[in-house]
C-alpha cells in the first residue's frame, strides 16, 4: 500500500533530544519528590509524555493554574539551555532535511505531532526553520486542552490538519506513549525510531510495522510508487 500523508513526532524523531529532557526532568524530581527518575520512569512516564501528565506523577497529585505553568516553565527554560548549548546537536536528526526536502518536492501531505508545549514549539519553528517544510499552522502540541499520549488525539487531529484520514498516514514515533497513541489512533502505518538493539522490542508493540535507526533508514516506497 502507498499513504498519503506522513505525521512525525518532534522529539526523538526529527530532534535527537532525549538527554536534554531527561536532564531537565531530574531537577524537577528532585524538586517534587526528592529524588531523581528511575530509567525505567523516563521511558513510561516522561518521554512522549505532556508535561502536566509528568508533573502530576512526580508530584503525586494534579498541578494546575499557576504552579503548573511555573513548573513547566522552569523545566522548559532548562531544556532550553542545554539545546543552545549543545549548537552541534542542536539540529535535526539524521536524513531528516533529505526525507523532508523529498515530501516537500512531491507535496506530499506532512506534520507534526508533539507533545511538546507552545513556548518550545515557536523555538523549534525559530531555531530549527520548521517553516521550510512544515505548514507552521498544522502542527499539533499540548494545549493543555486535548488528552495527551497515549490518548489517540493529538493523531486524530493531525491526520485531520492535513485532511488525510488517520488510516491513510505514515506515523513515525520513538516514544512508547507515543506509538500507544498512534496505534490507537488508527495510523495506517506505525513507524518506531530507535537504537539497532532496541528494534526486537520496539517491533513487538501493538500496531508496530517496523522498526528504523534513523530517517535515513525510512522506506521510501510507502509513500511514493
Amino acid at each position: 500500500m502507498t499513504y498519503k500523508g506522513i505525521i512525525f513526532d518532534f522529539n526523538g524523531v526529527l530532534l535527537w533530544d532525549a538527554l536534554w529532557h531527561e536532564q531537565s526532568w531530574q531537577g524537577i524530581a528532585q524538586r517534587l519528590r526528592g529524588r531523581a527518575m528511575t530509567q525505567d520512569e523516563l521511558e513510561t512516564r516522561m518521554h512522549g509524555r505532556p508535561n502536566a501528565d509528568v508533573l502530576a506523577y512526580l508530584a503525586g497529585r494534579p498541578i494546575i493554574g499557576e504552579e503548573l505553568a511555573d513548573l513547566i516553565q522552569a523545566k522548559e527554560s532548562i531544556y532550553r539551555e542545554l539545546c543552545l548549548m549543545n549548537p552541534h546537536r542542536f539540529v535535526l536528526s539524521p536524513g531528516a532535511e533529505e526525507l523532508l526536502g523529498a515530501l516537500v518536492k512531491s507535496d506530499i501531505a506532512r506534520t507534526i505531532a508533539t507533545s511538546s508545549e507552545i513556548t518550545n514549539v515557536r523555538f523549534f519553528i525559530e531555531n530549527l526553520h520548521l517553516a521550510h517544510w512544515f505548514d507552521i499552522d498544522r502542527i499539533v502540541y499540548d494545549d493543555g486542552v486535548r488528552p495527551g499520549k497515549p490518548a489517540p488525539d493529538i493523531y486524530l487531529e493531525a491526520a485531520a490538519q492535513i485532511g488525510v484520514p488517520v488510516g491513510e498516514c505514515i506515523v513515525i514515533e520513538d516514544a512508547r506513549s507515543g506509538l500507544a497513541a498512534a496505534h490507537a489512533a488508527g495510523a495506517g502505518c506505525l513507524i518506531a525510531l530507535g537504537r539497532q538493539e532496541a528494534h526486537e522490542e520496539l517491533s513487538r508493540l501493538p500496531g508496530v510495522s517496523l522498526a528504523i535507526q534513523s530517517l535515513r533508514d525510512f522506506p521510501r516506497d510507502l509513500l511514493w510508487q
